[in-house]
C-alpha cells in the first residue's frame, strides 16, 4: 500500500507475554506481501526480541518511522518493570500494555500518527492494575472525551460490516438491555460511521430482529414490534435508508449481503458468529465515533501458542491495512 498519510499509523503491542509483538513483527517481515503502510510499534522491545529476532530501530519520535521502515521495525521503547515471558502474563506486562495503549492513542489525537491499532490485551491482568472500563474500546473512548455510549464497535471483513448493538451480556439479559433509544443510537453511529471512515456518501443499515423469523408478528415475541420497528421508523425519518427488522437467519446469504452496507444486529454472537464465519482470518474491529481511527485485529492474547511462532499475522495485516484506509478516506474528506 503506497502510502500518502503524512504520519505512520501507531500499533501498541498489547500485553507483551500474548501474541501481539510476534503478529506485529510478522507483519513487518511481510509488510511487501500484505501491502502495509510505514507503522511504529510502541511497547518493550524486550518482547519482540523475545519471539522473533528480525531489526529493530528505536525512536524518538514518530516522524522517524518513515526512514526506518525499509530496514528494520521502528519502535517507541516503553519499559516494563520487567520483562515477561511468552505465555505468561503478569502485572507488570498490564502496566506496559496499558502504557503503550495510552501513548499510541495521544499520538494520534495529537495528530503525530495517522490512526491507532490496538494489539490484543488481557483483561484479567489489566484488572488486577485497577482497569475500571469494559475493554481497550472504552479506554480509548474516554481518554478522546467521547462517552463510551457514542461510539459502537463494528466488525469489518471484505464482504460483511455487523455491528452488535449489545455486547458482553447475558443472553437472558440483551431482552431488558434493548431500548428503542439505544438502537437508534447505534445505527445512527454505525451509518455516520460509514461516512466518515469508509467514504460511502449514503450508506444503507439492515437491521435484524431479536427473536427467530423476526417474532412472526409477534406470536414469537414483541421486541420486533415494541423496540425495533420504532427505532428503525425513526432513523428513516431522519433520511437514513434502514431497512428491518429482518429475521437474522436470512441476513448473511450472499443476495441479501448485497443488499446493505452494515448490519445492525440485537446480540453479540448474533454479529460475530457470520463475519467470524465468513472473514475469520480478515475481520477487523473498527471502532466508530472517534475523532481518532482505530482498528484492532479480532483476536484476543492466544497465550497458548505465544512465543510458539505459531501466531497468524494476517488479521493484526487487515486492521493495520483498514486503519490506513479510513485514515486516507479521512484525510481526503471535503
Amino acid at each position: 500500500m503506497p502510502s500518502t498519510l503524512d504520519n505512520p499509523i501507531a500499533i501498541s503491542l498489547g500485553d507483551p507475554a500474548g501474541i501481539g509483538p510476534e503478529v506485529i513483527a510478522k507483519c513487518w517481515d511481510h509488510r511487501a506481501d500484505f501491502n502495509l503502510p510505514p507503522f511504529v510499534a510502541i511497547g518493550d522491545g524486550r518482547a519482540l526480541a523475545a519471539v522473533w529476532d528480525g531489526p529493530i530501530e528505536v525512536v524518538d519520535d514518530p516522524s522517524e518511522a518513515d526512514a526506518a521502515f525499509d530496514y528494520a521495525l521502528p519502535l517507541l521503547q516503553l519499559s516494563a518493570a520487567e520483562s515477561d515471558i511468552p505465555g505468561h502474563p503478569s502485572v507488570a506486562g498490564a502496566h506496559c500494555s496499558l502504557d503503550s495503549l495510552e501513548l499510541a492513542v495521544g499520538l494520534a489525537r495529537s495528530g503525530s500518527a495517522s490512526a491507532v491499532v490496538t494489539g490484543p490485551v488481557a483483561k484479567e491482568q489489566l484488572y488486577a492494575i485497577g482497569f475500571q472500563h469494559p475493554g481497550q474500546t472504552e479506554f480509548v473512548a474516554e481518554r478522546c472525551g467521547i462517552s463510551p455510549s457514542n461510539v459502537v464497535m463494528m466488525l469489518a471483513g471484505p464482504t460483511l460490516r455487523t455491528v452488535p448493538v449489545t455486547t458482553h451480556l447475558p443472553l437472558r439479559d440483551v431482552p431488558d438491555a434493548l431500548s428503542v433509544q439505544l438502537i437508534e443510537s447505534r445505527g445512527r453511529a454505525a451509518l455516520r460511521g460509514l461516512q466518515r471512515n469508509f467514504g460511502i456518501a449514503n450508506p444503507r443499515l439492515a437491521v435484524s430482529g431479536l427473536n427467530p423469523h423476526a417474532g412472526e408478528g409477534g406470536s414469537l415475541g414483541r421486541a420486533e414490534i415494541e423496540i425495533i420497528e420504532p427505532a428503525i421508523a425513526a432513523l428513516t425519518a431522519e433520511g437514513w435508508h434502514v431497512t428491518g427488522p429482518h429475521p437474522a437467519d436470512t441476513m448473511f446469504h450472499d443476495r441479501a449481503r448485497a443488499k446493505y452496507d452494515v448490519a445492525l444486529c440485537m446480540y453479540h454472537d448474533q454479529a460475530l458468529i457470520p463475519i467470524k464465519a465468513l472473514h475469520f482470518e480478515e475481520a477487523v474491529n473498527v471502532t466508530l465515533g472517534l475523532p481518532i481511527v482505530r482498528t484492532a485485529p479480532d483476536h484476543g492474547t492466544a497465550f497458548d501458542i505465544a512465543g510458539q511462532d505459531r501466531a497468524d499475522p494476517r488479521p493484526m495485516a487487515a486492521a493495520i491495512r483498514m486503519a490506513a484506509q479510513c485514515a486516507m478516506i479521512r484525510t481526503e474528506a471535503p
